[in-house]
């Protein structure tokens, strides 16, 4: 493909600019960009080609045919006065689903695909106003009223088309989007910052955008900006605005400045935000109050508020989180959108501390409560995500409130910005995904090709090519779960009968020694090119148990294996899924298994079932097999009964019959 030597020049401007700011900065690790790593894993190619295709699908027919979130930007470029329709926020679904298009683009290349997403970019264009602002809900509605109640998620809005915006230079190399989000950006800028107006985004997203802004264009604005946003909160700023949706500041993260902060509060998917944008903020400044602020808060999080499935934000009522170890199980919230927040934050923490045990967490949200977001036909949604059900959940084609659809898209389709590591000279391994890549080091390139049937399978096949030998550190993450730790901070454990196996790695067909450094098992060598080196993770199956704080999992266990966690749904069990106990002394066996046509591991054993007898007036509990699912499979063949967490004996009185 032949350039114009202006875009040739660009982006030697861009790449140079880029590697200066990332050798800059607070970074330990540099996470590899998914636009250099092919997937080609068994268990997420088909996955992410479903995004590609029918999830996509469903958010291109829903955002042209069904809803009009389009044509809100038709209406705004025909100045004819015409009425807004949906909801303020809706022009954020069409930027992530742009987002998401971009990633499938670059890894599919999709000519039909990019086709629609230019179509749409002109419309978006199209809609902008001479000074750069940019909002269908505002501009049909009276632009009078514009930057004046900061719930209205104009910045929030206007995140997600960043965001859109750098993913879609990224794979396509077309300017005209970016030029939009930049001219936005400097409007903004013009209107707020030190000595001009103040302003607290009320759902945040606005400050992490302009840090991918920053990263693009190397205008150091764009960062001082977000630094500037993230600064504001906390300093009782509602004097002269409107707060319309805030029950309290704490339900959007401003009771207290951004530093001071200890405890997670407030709406789940705003806070993951925040402190995804406070770690971008501060992997650049190196500032380490923001650091210090979100350890503890993590910690909060992690040891005292996040279900085993890695979901977070239990309450209804706020969408977020209520009080420390409220998890109830059937009523959960769990927002597919807090778990897609949870490995963007989680990410950023691990590339600022280099430490393993955020990919733990990223790796429970991804594989369980984010991952059950999406239907295995791709087209059906959960917006909650319940550990129980009696059989009243069922996954939707769309909301009225479509952020979900189009958030597990983006994920998906970025899953390879997740999979390495590089720092120094040292190559990590973080997630088990079949791909490959490659990594320039000072004295060479070495081409990485990594072979799995992970999850089902603890085996990582790893092949290294290069012109010469080579000596590099290689960092394997070593999983909390295959090192004794379900969850951080002791939330949860393992039941004491539990064995532990270390982790083995060899070289070409021998064991070799290893160091563990943060969670890392690091292997130091010289490399050869054919070199294949063998990563082996115990896949063994843990019953857990949750401390005693967590009052709805008390006399309950929990199945994991590898980083799966496991269900009984009745569809498997007899058409009931409440009227199981699981002793703790239960042996259970892995036996292959479909869920429609997802190919899986379940698990089975005997274990007491209560069964009503014919006269209807007594019980009698009797052995029978039972089959534990892939918790984000379930209610992919209809509404049904579920449970995560299996009492370890029967309470009559709790039992549903």
């Amino acid at each position: 493909m032949k350039f114009q030597k202006p875009y040739c020049i660009n982006l030697l401007i861009l790449f140079f600019s880029y590697q200066s700011i990332a050798q800059s900065n607070n970074i330990k690790i540099e996470p590899v960009n998914f636009s250099n790593v092919t997937v080609t894993d068994a268990f997420w190619k088909p996955k992410m080609d479903l995004v590609a295709t029918k999830t996509l699908a469903a958010c291109i027919y829903q955002t042209e045919e069904k809803t009009a979130r389009i044509r809100n930007f038709e209406k705004v470029a025909r100045k004819k006065g015409e009425q807004h329709e949906g909801v303020f926020y809706d022009d954020s679904d069409v930027f992530k689903a742009i987002e998401a298009m971009s990633y499938s683009i670059k890894t599919n290349k999709d000519k039909n695909l990019e086709a629609k997403a230019d179509e749409w970019i002109d419309k978006i264009a199209a809609a902008q106003l001479e000074d750069g602002y940019l909002n269908t809900y505002y501009t049909l509605t009276g632009l009078d009223k514009r930057w004046t109640d900061m719930s209205m998620h104009e910045d929030y809005n206007a995140g997600h088309m960043i965001e859109a915006a750098v993913a879609y230079y990224d794979a396509t190399g077309k300017r005209k989007f970016l030029d939009v989000v930049i001219k936005w950006a400097n409007y903004f800028d013009s209107i707020f910052g030190p000595g001009k107006r103040d302003w607290v985004t009320g759902h945040q997203e606005l400050e992490l955008a302009l840090v991918k802004l920053y990263r693009v264009t190397a205008d150091k604005k764009y960062l001082n900006l977000a630094d500037w946003l993230l600064s504001e909160r906390g300093k009782k700023l509602a004097k002269g605005y409107t707060w319309s949706d805030w029950k309290d500041t704490a339900y959007a993260q401003d009771a207290i400045p951004v530093k001071e902060q200890k405890e997670i509060t407030g709406h789940a998917v705003r806070a993951m935000y925040l402190y995804t944008g406070a770690a971008d903020v501060a992997a650049h400044t190196g500032d380490q109050d923001y650091v210090t602020a979100m350890r503890r808060v993590w910690e909060d999080v992690v040891f005292r508020n996040m279900y085993i499935t890695g979901g977070i934000g239990s309450a209804g009522s706020n969408e977020g989180f209520s009080k420390d170890y409220d998890l109830p199980n059937e009523q959960a919230y769990c927002e597919t959108c807090a778990s897609v927040g949870m490995v963007f934050w989680n990410q950023r923490m691990n590339s600022l501390t280099g430490n393993a045990e955020y990919i733990d967490i990223l790796e429970r949200s991804l594989y369980n409560g984010a991952l059950d977001g999406l239907s295995l036909s791709g087209d059906r949604f959960f917006y909650g995500n319940p550990l129980a059900s009696s059989g009243k959940h069922a996954r939707k084609e769309w909301f009225g409130t479509a952020c979900c659809p189009s958030n597990i898209a983006r994920l998906i389709a970025s899953l390879g910005n997740y999979i390495y590591g590089f720092s120094n000279g040292k190559i990590y391994v973080n997630l088990f995904v079949g791909s490959k890549t490659q990594f320039h080091l000072t004295n060479g390139t070495i081409q990485f090709d990594m072979a799995t049937n992970y999850p089902w399978d603890g085996l990582m096949k790893c092949t290294l090519n290069m012109k010469n030998k080579i000596k590099a550190p290689i960092a394997f993450r070593l999983p909390g779960w295959a090192n004794g730790i379900p969850a951080p901070g002791k939330l949860y454990h393992y039941t004491s009968n539990e064995k532990e196996e270390a982790p083995e790695v060899l070289v070409n067909g021998k064991s070799v020694p290893y160091e563990i450094e943060n969670g890392y098992v690091v292997v130091q060598k010289e490399w050869k090119n054919n070199d294949v080196v063998e990563y082996k993770l115990p896949m063994n199956i843990k019953k857990i148990l949750a401390r005693d704080e967590l009052l709805q999992d008390n006399g309950r266990i929990a199945i994991q294996r590898g980083p799966i966690v496991y269900c009984v749904e009745a569809i498997d069990n007899n058409g009931k899924a409440w009227n199981i106990a699981a002793p703790i002394s239960t042996s259970f066996t892995t036996e292959n298994f479909s869920v429609l046509d997802e190919k899986v591991v379940s698990l089975i054993a005997k274990v007491p079932v209560v069964q009503i007898n014919d006269n209807g007036l007594s019980i009698q509990t009797t052995m029978q097999q039972i089959r534990a699912i892939p918790y984000y499979t379930w209610c992919n063949r209809g509404s049904d009964a579920m449970q995560v967490w299996i009492p370890i004996s029967f309470n009559k009185e709790k039992i549903n019959f």
